[in-house]
């Protein structure tokens, strides 16, 4: 049975609403932790990046994994074992026993973005797979939207260790659902099992068919996900030292991922249009120039560029994510994709960490400038990846 594209993309834009959620929902949670906890902006970053580097370590086996049982179950599986690790948060006494649970449930998040980016390029080998993985990409903004503020709105009333437990029974219903219409459209299941038509040509190694294209596109990636991710871990406090609330952070998180779901979306689209190269660019200019403003300006200016700022910060992954796909084999999709987001989780792990010791040392102000500034840096690697671009999108 060859599994209905609308379907599959349906069921992996879910999974990202899903995993997004769990991922986003912690810069809501960690100005929480910090106040609880008394904990100091080196621990929220090392926190952070327990979590994310669980995502990045597990990117790699997801992948290999696939190719012997199929995407279904290993993302029915991880979307549980994340889901469990929410709800054991309700555990948790202080940074120790968070940093184990956090590890823990990025493992299992891991399996989202190789295997479900997977099955998308898959149901879309035909034809509009940029503009396909663009709207799982959007999907996935919408739950960083939704899940933040409205965890956020029931941390203040329930507490947060009940509405992250909530959500955490939210994310095992998700699995269960996961697993029974990925079956039913027969998609995501072991190669072996296809009927032989279905079943690609053995290639070897990575996949990788552009070599140098690939590294120049995992360049830009670890700048873009790493750059972005330390300014999220950061801005609440930013937003915080400004005049905002805690229980304001939740909403202003939210117009940056209004506007990220916004670019996901379109950006995928525009690239399709314009070509990568110009998309690219124009994002990451705008990110860094969004970045400046804020450090800059007073909290209601602030507030205001978030979401603009979101549409570009977000926006070029689902441009990159695509790109993959044309520069590695299909029958080793599955593992190209855990070795690009390997590379660019990788960063984003390691990022809060490290800007969180600058924090402590010359303030969070500081910080943002820096990421700003660094965000330029994927300008002239856009110009090594050109050649590489497929001529119809590199524009």
């Amino acid at each position: 049975m060859t599994p209905r594209p609308r379907a599959v993309l349906g069921t992996a834009a879910a999974a990202h609403f899903v995993h997004d959620g769990f991922a986003d929902v912690l810069y809501v949670l960690l100005p929480v932790w910090a106040s609880e906890f008394a904990l100091s902006f080196a621990q929220v970053g090392f926190l952070r990046t327990a979590y994310t580097g669980g995502m990045s370590l597990f990117q790699l086996p997801a992948g290999f994994l696939a190719e012997r049982w199929g995407e279904r179950r290993l993302l029915a599986v991880g979307t549980a074992v994340t889901a469990c690790g929410f709800i054991a948060f309700g555990a948790t006494g202080g940074f120790a026993s968070l940093l184990i649970v956090l590890v823990a449930a990025g493992l299992g998040s891991g399996v989202q973005h190789p295997l479900s980016s997977s099955l998308v390029s898959g149901a879309y080998e035909s034809g509009r797979r940029r503009a396909a993985l663009g709207t799982y990409n959007f999907s996935g903004d919408l739950g960083k939207v939704a899940v933040p503020a409205v965890v956020g709105v029931a941390a203040a009333f329930l507490g947060w260790r009940a509405a992250s437990a909530a959500y955490g029974v939210i994310g095992l219903a998700a699995a269960l659902v996961i697993f029974i219409l990925l079956a039913r459209l027969g998609a995501g299941d072991h190669p072996s099992r296809l009927p032989a038509a279905d079943v690609a040509p053995p290639a070897h190694g990575w996949g990788i068919v552009d070599r140098r294209g690939f590294v120049s596109l995992a360049s830009i990636g670890i700048v873009d996900n790493g750059t972005r991710t330390a300014f999220l871990t950061f801005l609440p406090f930013a937003l915080i030292a400004k005049g905002l609330t805690v229980a304001g952070v939740g909403g202003a998180l939210a117009l940056v991922f209004a506007g990220g779901a916004i670019g996901k979306f379109v950006c995928g689209v525009i690239a399709e249009r314009v070509g990568v190269i110009r998309t690219v660019v124009v994002t990451e200019t705008v990110t860094a120039l969004g970045i400046l403003t804020i450090v800059a300006a007073p909290l209601p200016v602030a507030l205001a560029v978030l979401p603009a700022l979101g549409v570009a910060l977000n926006g070029t992954s689902s441009v990159l994510y695509a790109t993959v796909a044309d520069l590695v084999a299909p029958a080793r999709r599955s593992r190209a994709y855990g070795l690009y987001y390997t590379l660019s989780i990788g960063a984003s792990a390691i990022a809060p960490s490290v800007y969180g010791v600058v924090s402590d040392a010359f303030g969070v102000a500081t910080t943002l400038t820096i990421t700003g500034v660094l965000v330029l840096v994927t300008i002239p690697l856009c110009l090594v990846l050109r050649p590489s671009v497929p001529a119809p999108a590199r524009a």
